[in-house]
Formats: C-alpha cells, sequence, structure tokens
C-alpha cells in the first residue's frame, strides 16, 4: 500500500458529502492522478472518467438552467453555465467535500505533492468531475443528478443573484457604477517559493479596502476580493436607515448626504469632506505628507 493510501482520511467521509457509497475501485481510479500513475508502474489513471464526468455535469446543470430559467434567452443562459461549469467553481466545491476537502484523498506524484498540487484548483477541478463519472458509471444519470444539484444548487443560485455579469470582478464593477463611487482598484501581494505561491488581493472602493482573499493565482485572489466587496457593500445598500418614531424623517431645510453624483452615501461610511484624506484600508487616515498645501498650489 502506498503511503498515499495510508494517510488519507477514511473514505466514508467523501462518500457522505456524496450521500452515496461508491464501488473502491472506481473511488480509485477516479482519485488517481496521471502523476501517482506514472509513478507506479503506468496505472490507469481518472482522465477517461473526468471526461466523461465534465459531459454529466454540463447536460445536467444545462437542464436544471434551462427549467429554471425560462425567460432567459441563451446568451444569458450560458454564461450562468459558464459561471458554475469553470475549473475554480469547481474547485472550491471540492474543497468543500467531508471535514477536510477532496484534497487529502487524492492520489498524487511526488512532484506534484511537492509543489501544493492536493490545493491546485486544476487537479480539485478534474478530480471532482472523474468522481461524478464514476456516480454516473454505477448508478446512472439520475442518481448522479442528485448528487450534482446536491453540490451544485448553492451555486447555481448564487450566480443567478448576480446579475447580468456573472463574475465577482465585473459585479463589483457594476455595483460600484451604480453607486457612483469609482472604480474599484486591486492591490495585490505574493508570498511563498516560486513554484508554491500564494496571492493575498485587496479591493479599495471609495477609499476602503475589503477583502484580504487568498488564492492560488492572482485571478482567483481578485476574483475572491471582489466577491467579499460586492457582498459588503451590496448589505450595505440593503439595509435601511433607522428612525427614531418621534423623530421626522429629514430635518427642516437638510438635504440627506450622497456620495458621488448624487448617490446616497453608504451604510456606516461618512461622505469625504471636500480635500479630506481618504482613510486607509484600515480606516485610519493617512496623514498629508504637504500640510502646506504647497504641491497643489
Amino acid at each position: 500500500m502506498s503511503n498515499d493510501k495510508r494517510r488519507r482520511p477514511p473514505v466514508g467521509h467523501l462518500e457522505a458529502a456524496f450521500g452515496i457509497s461508491l464501488d473502491p475501485e472506481l473511488l480509485e481510479r477516479a482519485l488517481t492522478h496521471r502523476s501517482f500513475a506514472y509513478e507506479n508502474g503506468g496505472l490507469p489513471t481518472n482522465e477517461r472518467l473526468e471526461f466523461l464526468g465534465d459531459s454529466v455535469l454540463g447536460v445536467v446543470i444545462t437542464a436544471a438552467l434551462f427549467h429554471n430559467h425560462p425567460d432567459l434567452p441563451e446568451g444569458q443562459l450560458a454564461k450562468l453555465r459558464a459561471s458554475v461549469v469553470n475549473m475554480r467553481a469547481l474547485a472550491d466545491v471540492a474543497r468543500g467535500l467531508g471535514p477536510q476537502g477532496l484534497g487529502p484523498y487524492l492520489l498524487l506524484g511526488k512532484g506534484e505533492e511537492t509543489t501544493g498540487g492536493r490545493d491546485k484548483a486544476s487537479i480539485l477541478a478534474d478530480t471532482l468531475e472523474a468522481l461524478l463519472g464514476a456516480i454516473y458509471l454505477q448508478y446512472g444519470l439520475d442518481t448522479a443528478s442528485i448528487v450534482i444539484h446536491r453540490l451544485f444548487d448553492p451555486l447555481m443560485a448564487d450566480s443567478a443573484g448576480r446579475g447580468a455579469a456573472l463574475d465577482w470582478k465585473t459585479s463589483l464593477q457594476e455595483l460600484t457604477a451604480a453607486l457612483g463611487v469609482g472604480v474599484p482598484e486591486y492591490r495585490i501581494d505574493d508570498a511563498g517559493p516560486d513554484h508554491a505561491k500564494t496571492f493575498t488581493a485587496w479591493v479599495v472602493v471609495a477609499g476602503q479596502r475589503y477583502g484580504g482573499a487568498e488564492g492560488r493565482s492572482k485571478k482567483e485572489a481578485e476574483q475572491r476580493a471582489a466577491e467579499a466587496a460586492w457582498r459588503t457593500l451590496s448589505e450595505q445598500v440593503a439595509e435601511p436607515t433607522e428612525v427614531p418614531p418621534d423623530q421626522p424623517t429629514t430635518a427642516p431645510d437638510a438635504a440627506a448626504p450622497t456620495g458621488p453624483a448624487g448617490v446616497p452615501a453608504l451604510a456606516g461610511e461618512p461622505v469625504p469632506a471636500a480635500g479630506s484624506v481618504p482613510a486607509s484600508a484600515d480606516g485610519v487616515s493617512i496623514p498629508d505628507p504637504d500640510p502646506s498645501g504647497s504641491r497643489r498650489a
């Protein structure tokens, strides 16, 4: 027995995440990455199962979107499907399988093991598709469809709520444009060796920083930071301003505070006065290096 098999968690946790039990031989095949197969005498890999699972996943998600959104045109349905069936989305679903995610169950070669393969989005997405292919082979389309809905229904609902953009950076840009608070700006830090870098992204909107989200690529980190900002700003816009019952809703001769372009200020964020210095990411004002204003003269 290989070291990978000895140290991986009980497969019962993984099967519980799917809601079914899997034939041990099919399960083993679905978890076998080509790097492990090549280092162990040319074992069968999971690539054929991945090919099958990709098609099963596509038809189930496509049918669900078709029936759930009867008024959407073909182009919008295609965008919705692309927001659900993509490498990053599948990898996120894989990371949520069982108490430890799918990574610890993978059979990887030494090279992939040392370069962070257990959390590599492409490997996680491919292995999830291989597992879906194995479920289809063992149980058929009806059971595979139940498993896919169990895993992907929350993601489909979330994607449908994002509007026309369907990716977080575009959704955030549409939201900030509607609020009149400018274009989001992204900041990226990286850490770790070249073969296993992690990236941390923040997005700055109207002087406020959101995110601090990590990813294995700059794109992934930026998408997660944009998601954090979109959710926070959407919640602020949705929150009603409470007014004591014994007071009028507006003071006489006083206009409601507005942000840029006359848009009401976001809840909890005072509108900056003209010439004031924006707050830093931690909410602390940044001192003006030239208080005399000579550079601005």
